[in-house]
């Protein structure tokens, strides 16, 4: 029967173990801890008093000079100078009378709180005496890491010369990844244990407290996994520090962890990166082993120039990247620049922008707009996507290898976009360019099964480490290959690019715009000053024509007369056009005054006058509901007024005119149309039929001066609306605007 673990049983307790903080040591070894400030005895290993033939009552309290003179005059160059808390300072091999006779003990001295924590170690028997004996050895692991071209091969020969120094069984090299479980990526082994190689390891085998004193602490030994520990005595009730102590005694729990791995001795060597732990190299022997401070210091050594050169590999490959990804950043760059806008040099050059991150898919999404390139989910997929990072992960760059792990709905396109990298172009109008990477299947083979077990021990239920390491094997599903360092730098670089790109362009288009307004004012300043101006002398041409036609009439030829009539018509003619030059110019200097306008009416009250003007036409008016609009009731009298002008104008070579005003409402709009059956236009030209002094039909077919239809937008939109045309030629024409409701007025 298989017990289920209650609630009162905590899986997390190793996690919290107190293992700095034992209060014993491994019985290899003694211990003393003198206080500095006046160098007496504060803490001693019981193993102390038996070992020098002392009374253990006379140790503790007592001046270090007076209990132990001999070691006090050893150790007092290095109290007078005791290392910094976080180090362990190896001092030498000495010789020291014992109870018994003279012994030789490998020294070490550390720092916690206000003590000095002196360790002593017998070395074992036929020990390497110096490092003379070591140095053949380290000089031909320096020599062959020149040759070292792959990670692989250096953790190799890593494992290899550790395992000669020190004569284990077994040497590992064991990589943490992101989740701090952790891979043997690197062995050297005799046949005596089994091979470890390309087991992974759970994060819990060696929890948060335990890794942290492998960072500070580089360097730990067991040389017996079934060892009595020796109990630290002292009258200080506060528990003695032990995090850089070579002699601390470890977890029970992982001493069964070992024995149950089949090894009894062993020692760890951690790889430090940056100062944060990498890994480990891993020793294990079957058989109880020793291995001198002096090898331990030289493994250390090796270790640590090991570490250099493995960071000096991990930036060769870096490097390799970003020069190799550099090169398609910069075409990107220029395919953007070449562009009108960023988007299209993306979008219209996938294979590089794929290429960047080594992506299987990418998508460019906006608010507006989603381009999906390559191998991705559907575009509703994306924007979905698109609208939970916009909500989840505004951050410059986000990258996960494992998708649905955090957004669900990603489990239903595993295949293509297991792994997300995305980078947020703008915070405001949310924007983003999206990699994906799919699923690939992995067989991940742990060493036993990661899953600690609870069991029943007396009638109570205690959490033991695993007992079997046979390889039990997970397969893993939705997730992809991890983004590498170098493409996330390179996305990140992009976007970097790409912002500067977008603020370059606000700043040369608020530029411009600054340029046109100051343009567009001066040029309404001089129309008005020029409009204003030749108003006059247009009367006065217009006014004198008129007198000499009335009092010279008689006295003029034909030829006179038709030349009077003509300037009298171009007269009047220019009159008209420097009036509605004015207007215009007026558009954007006079505030607007909006307010109720009963639009019906005012369409009856034009309508009326056109028809009196034109009462010899055929017209019929079809005028359907408009209702009140709130706007400058003078200026929205201009608007109709030069729609049904045109209306009627355009239409007077049709027997019967059909003109129809109507409305409808949309999407907070009231849209008024004014729909006729003239000659209509050609929708090629739609682009100037708004324009200023633009026209569609030749001056000798219909009048006017160019400024009716422009002046209408221009009011229209200083309204906050719209306004546009429809037609064909000969088939006529529908003019539209659309105002917003409760228009308060603008620009």
């Amino acid at each position: 029967m298989t017990l289920q673990p209650p609630q009162d049983i905590d899986l997390t307790a190793c996690e919290r173990e107190p293992i700095h903080i034992p209060g014993s040591i491994q019985p290899h070894g003694l211990l003393l801890a003198v206080r500095m400030s006046d160098r007496t005895v504060a803490y001693a290993s019981a193993n102390v008093a038996e070992i020098f033939g002392l009374d253990p009552t006379d140790v503790l309290g007592r001046p270090f000079a007076q209990v132990l003179p001999a070691l006090s005059r050893e150790f007092a160059p290095q109290l007078d100078d005791p290392p910094s808390a976080g180090s362990t300072r190896f001092v030498r091999t000495i010789q020291v009378q014992t109870a018994q006779e003279e012994k030789y003990f490998e020294t070490a001295i550390s720092r916690s709180g206000n003590c000095a924590i002196l360790e002593l170690e017998e070395p074992p028997s036929g020990a390497v005496s110096g490092i003379d004996a070591l140095y053949p050895t380290l000089r031909r692991f320096v020599e062959q890491l020149q040759g070292a071209s792959t990670v692989e091969i250096l953790c190799n020969l890593a494992a290899h010369d550790i395992r000669r120094m020190t004569g284990f069984d077994r040497v590992l090299i064991y990589r943490f990844d992101a989740q701090w479980n952790g891979t043997v990526i690197a062995e050297n082994r005799n046949e005596v244990l089994p091979s470890y190689l390309d087991l992974r390891f759970p994060a819990s085998d060696i929890p948060a407290q335990a890794r942290e004193l492998y960072r500070r602490n580089r360097l730990r030994i067991i040389p017996d996994a079934n060892y009595t520990p020796v109990p630290i005595q002292s009258r200080d009730p506060a528990p003695l520090d032990l995090s850089d102590s070579v002699l601390r005694s470890v977890s029970p729990v992982h001493l069964e962890y070992m024995r149950n791995m089949g090894t009894l001795a062993s020692m760890s060597i951690s790889i430090l990166r940056d100062g944060k732990l990498w890994g480990l190299i891993s020793c294990h022997n079957k058989e109880p082993k020793r291995v001198s401070l002096q090898v331990r210091n030289a493994c250390d050594f090796l270790t640590q120039i090991f570490a250099l050169q493995l960071e000096a590999r991990e930036n060769t490959t870096l490097a390799e990247n970003r020069v190799r990804l550099g090169a398609v950043q910069s075409r990107l760059l220029a395919h953007m620049a070449a562009e009108e806008h960023f988007i299209a040099g993306l979008v219209n050059h996938q294979d590089d922008l794929m290429m960047l991150a080594g992506a299987q898919g990418a998508a460019v999404v906006t608010q507006d707009h989603c381009w999906c390139l390559g191998r991705t989910p559907d575009q509703d997929q994306v924007r979905a996507l698109f609208d939970w990072l916009s909500k989840h992960h505004q951050e410059d760059v986000f990258a996960t290898d494992a998708l649905s792990g955090i957004y669900p709905p990603a489990q239903a396109f595993a295949d293509r976009a297991s792994g997300l990298l995305s980078i947020s172009i703008s915070k405001v109008h949310s924007s983003y360019v999206l990699w994906f990477r799919p699923e690939v299947v992995q067989t991940v083979k742990w060493g036993g099964n990661p899953q600690k077990p609870v069991q029943e021990e007396a009638g109570s239920l205690r959490l033991h480490p695993r007992r079997s390491f046979e390889i039990w094997k997970e397969t893993v599903r939705n997730r992809s290959l991890a983004w590498d360092r170098s493409e996330i730098e390179a996305v990140k670089e992009l976007r970097n690019a790409i912002v500067g790109i977008v603020l370059r362009r606000a700043e040369e288009m608020a530029s411009l715009s600054e340029e046109l307004r100051r343009s567009n004012k001066e040029l309404e300043a001089f129309s008005y000053s020029v409009s204003h101006d030749l108003r006059a002398p247009f009367r006065h041409i217009v006014g004198y024509s008129e007198l000499l036609k009335k009092q010279e009439w008689s006295e003029l030829s034909e030829k006179g007369k038709r030349y009077i009539d003509t300037i009298i018509d171009s007269a009047y003619t220019a009159g008209t056009l420097v009036d509605n030059l004015l207007r215009f110019s007026q558009m954007g200097r006079t505030a607007l005054k909006p307010r109720p306008v009963d639009v019906e009416a005012l369409v009856d009250e034009i309508r009326q006058k056109l028809s009196a003007e034109h009462g010899n036409r055929r017209i019929e008016w079809v005028v359907g509901d408009l209702p009140r609009v709130n706007a400058d009731p003078m200026l929205i009298r201009l608007v109709f007024e030069n729609l049904l002008d045109n209306a009627v104008k355009y239409t007077r070579t049709r027997e019967k005119a059909r003109i129809e005003i109507g409305s409808s409402r949309k999407d907070g709009e009231t849209i008024y149309f004014v729909r006729d059956n003239g000659v209509g236009f050609d929708m090629r030209y739609i682009s100037k039929l708004f324009g200023v002094f633009q026209r569609l039909h030749r001056m000798e077919e219909f009048e006017g001066t160019g400024i009716g239809l422009a002046n209408v937008r221009r009011i229209v939109e200083r309204h906050g609306g719209r306004a546009w045309a429809e037609g064909a030629l000969d088939k006529g024409a529908t003019f539209s605007i659309a105002l917003p409701d409760q228009n308060e007025g603008a620009a």
